[in-house]
């Protein structure tokens, strides 16, 4: 979907539930495009000094949050947190507005995506799925990827907002369509960290330098965004270019492969990554970023 022309649109009541390290940046850019914002104040939260210096303002209460906004974000962990946020005894449901548009941003699984987007519409609300990749500087930057799942006309309604923090807008298809696409890029492209991962522990053991690893991949075959996130790792011992813990990988993989086993359809290579995620965390407990996988698949 174009994003390049920008349509005019009063400013809008937005809540947002999970101002973590991809949330930060979401808020920053809606305040910065001056719609008026309200956080939910959480302990796992970035710190929101400045943001709230910008204007934005923070409850403590989800159901304060959902009663006075025209459209309710979420970016949190996954289904578990979309589900108690949303479904909760004192979730955002319960006073939920009719007309209020809910934007679920986070990862979650497709199934109870449309169990809450039932629940919302029953309450006569609206819903999109719409999660996103890039990393948290993009988030910043306001130029992520929105992958979203829902209803066309609701999407265009929503537009003007959804381009203060993203560059590329993709209407996947119905809801929980951008949940599933999700699923599928975050397998092929953790998929293909873990991979490079391995191949780089196995190239230490073979005797091969990892600065002649990486030049002969980027002159063939193994070239493409993956191997840039993976390179800082080897060259330098770095793991910024890759902020995503092994715990949060395992939890997408698993997603995945409930969705392929739902479906009936072939998951052994993502059945294996997980694998690796599960031996990554086992030797260095969950909050160890992907990229360390090198080091662990070395022990």
């Amino acid at each position: 979907m174009n994003t390049n022309a920008q349509e005019a649109q009063e400013p809008r009541r937005v809540g947002l539930v999970g101002v973590g390290l991809m949330g930060s940046g979401i808020a920053q850019n809606i305040v910065k495009h001056g719609h008026k914002l309200t956080i939910l104040d959480h302990p796992g939260n970035q710190p929101v000094g400045a943001l709230l210096a910008a204007g934005a303002t923070a409850v403590s209460d989800v159901m304060a949050l959902a009663a006075d906004v025209d459209v309710l974000i979420l970016c949190v962990t996954g289904t578990p947190q979309v589900e108690a946020v949303m479904l909760g005894e004192k979730g955002a449901l319960a006073s939920l507005r009719p007309g209020t548009v809910v934007i679920d941003c986070s990862t979650a699984v497709p199934d109870s995506t449309t169990k809450v987007a039932q629940a919302v519409q029953a309450k006569g609300g609206k819903f999109l799925d719409a999660p996103m990749t890039r990393t948290a500087k993009e988030a910043a930057e306001g130029r992520l990827n929105l992958l979203v799942g829902g209803d066309a006309e609701v999407l265009a309604s929503c537009l003007p907002l959804l381009r203060c923090f993203a560059e590329n807008i993709t209407h996947v298809g119905g809801i929980g369509a951008g949940h599933a696409m999700k699923l599928l890029h975050n397998f092929v492209s953790l998929g293909t960290v873990a991979l490079l991962c391995e191949a780089a522990a196995c190239a230490e053991r073979a005797g091969v330098a990892p600065d002649v690893f990486v030049d002969v991949l980027a002159k063939g075959g193994g070239n493409g965004v993956a191997l840039e996130r993976v390179k800082p790792k080897l060259l330098t011992g770095s793991t910024d270019s890759l902020k995503f813990s092994m715990a949060n990988a395992k939890k997408d993989l698993g997603y995945y492969n409930d969705m392929a086993q739902q479906s009936s359809a072939s998951h052994g290579i993502a059945e294996a990554v997980e694998k690796l995620l599960t031996h990554g965390i086992d030797t260095f407990g969950p909050d160890r970023m992907v990229l360390d996988l090198v080091e662990a698949l070395k022990k």
